[in-house]
């Protein structure tokens, strides 16, 4: 079994991986794991399609990557939404994921096996602090390839570009983009503080990451192999989780000892942020199942 990720050996979604395979190894399955595709000079969509085509048989990808394929995912990507990770581990555990797993199966060759914990996303910068829509009119934001994330940000006043997560050390580091939007892991694993020295703690988006597998693969595995499996999952998602939520705590504790300047939400304009993505945040929810809003929102 060919398992992969997009990210380096301090990531927790690299951990995740790691207690899979270590999952498995005891059950007497062998996988070759290979941590951060890009180090070999691929991108993670590279990965993405290999997972799908079955050159990979299982990795992860940030829910986004996949909502113009499978619409139901926008669920996740609606701004300002989600303030509560465990809430959003109880829905995704629940109906909501059922709800997902679904549609992402019927629309793709992917079968998920978990739903992972990518963090609050914030925003960061090398030009001033961000306190408001006004502080971040005409600069540039480095941000996912999806049209809710582009659209949140040109709203919050951003001009957004996509950049592939195998160059997002190097727009930054080059000033190619002002900016960019990312969980606070992300900001650590990548070094971007050396050069983005503002950080405002907006936590526009909670991110989901995606485990997947091949569907094939999966459905034609025998049963005792495929319990093995979906088990090996469930014990690496729990421990990524776990992880996540430490690690945001440790990271933030890293950038303050770099000397970011840190804006907490109570420093932030955050009615005014709210404000200017609110059509957006209506315009998706009614395009949206309404039992999948609610079980995934509570509303």
């Amino acid at each position: 079994m060919r398992v992969g990720g997009y990210q380096g050996p301090k990531s927790v979604l690299t951990a995740g991986l790691s207690r899979f395979c270590e999952s498995l190894a005891a059950e007497g399955l062998d996988t070759e794991r290979v941590d951060d595709v890009t180090q070999s000079g691929e991108t993670a969509r590279a990965l993405f399609d290999g997972i799908e085509s079955g050159a990979f048989q299982a990795g992860y990808m940030a829910s986004g990557y996949l909502t113009a394929r499978v619409p139901e995912l926008a669920v996740i990507d609606l701004p300002f939404s989600q303030g509560d990770r465990h809430a959003a581990y109880a829905a995704l555990d629940g109906r909501a994921g059922a709800i997902l797993r679904e549609a992402v199966h019927g629309a793709t060759g992917y079968h998920v096996l978990g739903f992972w914990d990518n963090g609050f996303r914030h925003l960061t910068n090398h030009r001033r602090p961000l306190r408001s829509r006004a502080d971040c009119n005409g600069l540039v934001v480095r941000t996912l390839d999806n049209r809710i994330y582009r659209e949140t940000m040109a709203a919050m006043g951003f001009t957004p570009v996509v950049t592939d997560v195998r160059d997002l050390r190097e727009a930054v580091m080059t000033g190619r983009v002002d900016a960019q939007e990312n969980p606070l892991t992300n900001s650590v694993v990548f070094e971007l503080y050396r050069d983005h020295r503002h950080l405002s703690m907006t936590g526009h988006f909670f991110g989901v990451v995606l485990f997947l597998c091949h569907a094939d693969w999966f459905g034609d595995l025998p049963p005792a192999a495929r319990r093995a499996v979906e088990t090996a999952a469930a014990t690496a998602t729990v421990r990524q989780r776990r992880l996540a939520e430490a690690q945001d705590s440790d990271a933030l504790t890293i950038l303050q000892a770099e000397g970011v300047e840190i804006l907490p939400r109570s420093a932030l304009d955050m009615a005014g942020f709210r404000a200017a993505c609110a059509a957006i945040m209506d315009r998706e929810r009614a395009k949206l199942p309404p039992e999948l809003v609610a079980a995934y929102l509570g509303q």
